[in-house]
């Protein structure tokens, strides 16, 4: 039955899930936005299947081994100890499966951890407790800023709870955006669920991840790594828009966040290896 009921979660997750954010009673993972969180989301449902399957398949050996080898139904027992073909078959099956999980959990990791080419880099810092980003720019372009969580009693309509922030990431739909992760004083964790990115911000190391976003709209995560009193109040908000909205608005961000005078730094990549 639990089984099942897993199985029926992922059949109902479009249905149930966000866009963006949680649902109430959601029962899946968020809507995909991207194509990493797409192949996460096929990923999970076909291990659910397989998952589902096998759990069937053992109960169904138990209650056909309760029922056909109970004292009753068989009151002198086999002697046997061994039987190798039995022992073969339950050692290269297990194999056989967990190779064929193999290969597309081998694919994701290479889709999530080898970015294409980036038209946008965003550095994100974590804080105790707050985010901080920075747009890479030529002299006087470049700028930085922080997001901190907005208070209930400050919340706009149309603002989550716990996930809306004072300042929203812009970045365009359908662009390569790599966002190079750390942290200031202690490790975080920057987590988009309807991006289907999650890295760790470690002090002093410099991780990346990537998306391109699908659909414009608010994508709301948090920081998934326990960081200490207020880790559950320093979330991250962004917006996904039309290049042009995202060119009137990177005008107007550079005038508003003040830029210091001395471009922002971020670190250049070396294309890996194919």
């Amino acid at each position: 039955m639990f089984a099942l009921t897993l199985a029926f979660a992922a059949l109902a997750q479009p249905a149930l899930a966000g866009v963006g954010q949680p649902s109430p009673w959601q029962m899946g993972l968020q809507v995909p936005v991207t194509e990493v969180a797409h192949y996460i989301g096929q990923f999970h449902n076909g291990l659910l299947w397989l998952i589902s399957g096998i759990v069937l398949f053992v109960l169904a050996l138990l209650v056909y081994v309760m029922v056909r080898f109970n004292e009753k139904a068989n009151p002198t027992p086999s002697k046997t100890t061994h039987n190798t073909m039995i022992e073969v078959i339950w050692t290269v099956v297990p194999v056989l499966i967990l190779i064929v999980i193999a290969v597309p959990s081998f694919r994701l990791l290479k889709l999530q951890l080898v970015p294409p080419q980036a038209d946008l880099v965003i550095k994100a810092t974590g804080h105790a407790w707050y985010w901080s980003y920075e747009y890479p720019g030529n002299e006087g372009e470049a700028f930085s800023f922080d997001a901190n969580m907005v208070p209930d009693d400050q919340l706009q309509p149309g603002q989550p709870r716990l996930l809306a922030t004072d300042n929203e990431v812009v970045v365009p739909v359908n662009k390569n955006i790599l966002v190079q992760v750390t942290a200031a004083d202690v490790i975080h964790s920057f987590a988009v669920p309807s991006f289907g990115i999650k890295i760790d911000a470690v002090p002093g190391r410099l991780n990346e991840t990537w998306f391109r976003a699908e659909r414009e709209g608010v994508y709301y995560g948090q920081c998934s790594e326990l960081c200490g009193q207020n880790h559950a109040f320093m979330p991250i908000a962004i917006r996904v828009v039309s290049e042009e909205e995202y060119s009137a608005w990177l005008a107007e961000a550079r005038q508003k966040f003040a830029a210091t005078g001395r471009p922002v730094t971020v670190a250049s990549r070396v294309p890996a290896a194919e």
